[in-house]
């Protein structure tokens, strides 16, 4: 595992420690959980894509099925 050091300001560095604390979990680890969030989320035009394509054939697969 690797480890790497982020920059933030004093705002934001408190407004990252009073979400944590809310979850009752450490600033780094929301961060992380952040990080993997956003590194698992599907680009914005692919699922634009899957959705259009769901969209346009929902008949075809609504028989289909």
């Amino acid at each position: 595992m690797t480890t790497i050091t982020i920059t933030l300001s004093d705002d934001r560095l408190r407004q990252l420690e009073a979400i944590a604390a809310r979850f009752q979990i450490a600033p780094e680890e929301l961060a992380r959980v952040g990080i993997e969030e956003l590194l698992n989320r599907p680009d914005e035009a692919f699922q634009r894509a899957i959705d259009t394509v769901l969209k346009k054939n929902a008949e075809l697969y609504r028989r289909l099925a």
